[in-house]
């Protein structure tokens, strides 16, 4: 499987406390877990031209995750339609923290996906709500994040095709973290951790879910299909 990891890149040069834990970036410390699972891997960001994304480099994607937070903006409306289309059209797209309120997602989901947070270096259990999910496999019951910035509902998504994780904080508050969307052919996991200044993707139970996440949204050669106007079957097959 071809995977492009896509970051803004953008914290870990700018504030040194992000860059003590992500010293070459979120995105490759991702991109290295999601290679040991076996999975071709490269990276893109912000900065590089049209980001990163070429009509080539996604023509060769297989799963595309983003992670995004400060500069949602600044990716170009071209851009994120081409990021669109080719999840309409089947690459895979793992959606991490932030980026639920990157110009992909939203385009995706239709709805503006907001929600409450608050900084505060609370605890966090991501509850395992359906254990017979792929995306859950080797996990326990839950995950505990000692510290983790907190997401509280309501999230402004569409309801999932699948609910896989709900987390609960020590502030009271509880957020849809693991959920599923189908577009198109594609396949959408959207999962919450990943604040820039907790080492949350060096915690092996989160990269876990997250390669679980890649495999999981993957296409599966599925038939493409072909809209508009056609002539009746009998016709077709002579």
């Amino acid at each position: 499987m071809k995977v492009t990891v896509w970051n803004e890149f953008r914290h870990e040069q700018e504030d040194t406390a992000v860059a003590a834990v992500y010293p070459h970036g979120i995105h490759e410390t991702i991109a290295a877990f999601i290679k040991e699972a076996g999975h071709e891997t490269k990276t893109a960001v912000l900065d590089e031209p049209e980001h990163g994304l070429t009509e080539e480099v996604l023509a060769e994607t297989d799963v595309l995750v983003w992670w995004g937070h400060k500069a949602h903006e600044e990716v170009s409306e071209e851009v994120a339609e081409r990021v669109k289309q080719r999840v309409l059209d089947g690459m895979g797209l793992v959606v991490l923290h932030s980026a639920h309120f990157s110009k992909v997602f939203k385009k995706l989901m239709g709805t503006g996906c907001d929600l409450k947070w608050r900084e505060a270096g609370e605890k966090e259990r991501l509850w395992v709500v359906d254990p017979t999910h792929p995306i859950t496999e080797g996990l326990g019951e839950y995950i505990e994040l000692e510290k983790e910035e907190m997401y509280g509902e309501h999230f402004d998504i569409p309801t999932p095709d699948e609910l896989i994780f709900i987390s609960w904080f020590e502030g009271g508050e509880v957020f849809r973290s693991g959920a599923t969307f189908k577009r198109g052919r594609g396949k959408i996991f959207y999962f919450r951790p990943g604040h820039e200044t907790y080492p949350t993707y060096h915690n092996k139970e989160i990269q876990k879910v997250i390669q679980n996440g890649v495999k999981w949204a993957a296409n599966t050669n599925t038939p493409k299909h072909v809209y508009g106007n056609r002539q009746p079957l009998e016709k077709l097959s002579k």
